[in-house]
């Protein structure tokens, strides 16, 4: 049976994460606060900040800039911003 949290970002009830991905008390306030629906979205999103920004998962300052970046993109419903990046449009 699935496990319903109610998620932060979503703002509703949803499926929450299967066990916990993340270390530490942020760690357990993902598990128990956001969805597999929203961490999916997170993950595209982290895919291209990484990617975009040349971010270097060795580099203890490019980690805490990860991690302020999923904070507020989970539980702030801040979208992340990358400068000079035009999001494509459908056709």
């Amino acid at each position: 049976m699935a496990r319903i949290v109610f998620c932060e970002y979503l703002q509703q009830e949803a499926e929450g994460l299967d066990f916990q991905l993340y270390p530490n008390e942020l760690g357990k306030r993902i598990f128990n606060g956001i969805s597999k629906q929203a961490w999916s979205e997170w993950i595209k999103k982290q895919t291209m900040l990484v990617n975009e920004k040349k971010l270097n998962m060795m580099n203890l300052e490019h980690r805490k800039l990860l991690e302020q970046e999923m904070v507020r993109f989970l539980f702030e419903g801040k979208d992340i911003h990358i400068e000079g990046y035009v999001a494509p449009t459908e056709k």
